[in-house]
């Protein structure tokens, strides 16, 4: 089963994004380092990405999936391009990729 449960934001300062949505929604953020935050509340996260690695330039929402290699290979066949093959990350595994009218997504298997 895939789900739709987190939307990663770029940014260039995580400090001041996560004191704007704290302040703005009530959001608390954990940091995962300098360059990475997240909203882990609610059945959708939010992300906030400083790292400029594995950075979209967009909004990314980010679909969760119990098998990555399998994930891979459906969205390959649908017509997906695979713009960054699987990588480990703290929370598991992902990659990303964009769909036949070129939106950017990404696909993570937690750990």
């Amino acid at each position: 089963m895939a789900v739709l449960d987190y939307v990663e934001l770029p940014v260039t300062s995580v400090a001041t994004q996560s004191a704007f949505y704290s302040q703005a929604f009530g959001w608390n953020f954990t940091a995962y380092g300098e360059t990475y935050a997240a909203h882990e509340d609610g059945p959708c996260q939010f992300a906030l990405n400083g790292t400029g690695a594995h950075q979209g330039a967009a909004a990314l929402p980010v679909v969760r999936v119990e098998d990555i290699e399998a994930a891979l290979t459906r969205v390959k066949d649908a017509g997906g391009a695979i713009t960054l093959g699987v990588f480990d990350y703290p929370g598991g595994r992902r990659f990303h990729f964009t769909d036949p009218e070129g939106r950017e997504m990404a696909v993570y298997e937690p750990a």
